[in-house]
């Protein structure tokens, strides 16, 4: 189920604020349409943080809906706090989701082995596989490897999105952790080289504007085609650059704006782009032939 492509997909808001259904199907076609091996809603890209409990449970709904089988959804449902992290975990199971995507604690701060007691609780709680997510820029916590390899041990506890920009956890996690563990990138920058160490593909931002690429590299990387897959990790490199050059999902939003399928409305605290960084992120969408 976790290998290739997996967009962490931006949440559409209409001009008023409000959730916009219709665009969140329309981009879920697009990906389907591009490659796309899976799925994310309600992740970081999502603004799961800026979402209702209504809304997050709608995301999840529509898209697990929409998808009807022919991909894998993996749900983020992580919050800062262990009762709302086992409430929405139980409610993507329940909407049929896949997998859940679950963040490390963020401004609690927690131990490892409060860490370690958060993760247990959802696992022993709900029969659904679990990928830790791990964002020590976001959440002002790292869970370590060794950490991660006690909760690898759980059979709910099935991979890592790694995305701490460090290429060396990647093989940690690989060599701590048994076979069957599965190592994500979490950072677009680093998709081919954590996969040449073992990791089995990416969550991507990038794959909301360029699907068929993403899924491409992983795709050729996977069947042995290396010359490809480097080719298409130097072509979408200065995408995954220009994506954060203002907060994730801000750049990705707007550049889906200029390509005509979004708003790119993001919801406050978030605002829109700077001027001079949008013209960067222009001239980059232009020489990727992508507007």
């Amino acid at each position: 189920m976790f290998e290739g492509s997996f967009v962490a997909l931006v949440t559409p808001f209409k001009d008023d604020d409000s959730l916009d259904e219709a665009k969140l199907k329309e981009l879920i076609q697009f990906q389907i349409e591009g490659g796309t091996h899976g799925i994310v809603p309600c992740g970081t890209t999502g603004e799961s943080p800026a979402l209702s409990e209504v809304e997050h449970d709608r995301v999840i709904e529509i898209t697990v809906e929409e998808i009807n089988g022919r991909k894998p959804v993996i749900a983020g449902t992580g919050s800062n706090s262990t009762t709302r992290t086992l409430r929405a975990t139980q409610h993507a199971k329940g909407a049929g989701a896949d997998a859940a995507l679950i963040v490390t604690p963020y401004y609690n701060k927690p131990t490892q082995e409060g860490l370690y007691a958060h993760y247990m609780k959802i696992a022993d709680s709900v029969d659904i596989p679990i990928v830790v997510y791990n964002v020590p820029g976001r959440c002002g916590t790292d869970i370590l490897s060794p950490t991660i390899a006690r909760l690898a041990e759980h059979p709910n506890i099935v991979a890592l999105k790694e995305a701490t920009g460090e290429l060396k956890r990647a093989s940690e996690v690989v060599s701590l952790c048994p076979d069957d563990f599965v190592v994500l990138s979490g950072d677009d920058v680093n998709t081919l080289p954590i996969m040449a160490v073992g990791g089995k593909g990416v969550i991507s931002v990038v794959a909301n504007i360029a699907p068929a690429d993403i899924a491409d590299m992983c795709n050729a990387f996977n069947t042995g085609n290396l010359e490809l897959a480097q080719k298409l990790h130097y072509k979408t490199l200065p995408l995954a650059v220009n994506l954060f050059i203002e907060t994730n999902p801000i750049p990705a939003k707007t550049a889906l704006n200029l390509m005509g399928k979004l708003n790119g409305k993001v919801r406050l605290p978030l605002a829109p782009m700077e001027p001079k960084n949008l013209e960067s992120l222009r001239r980059t969408l232009v020489e990727t032939g992508l507007i």
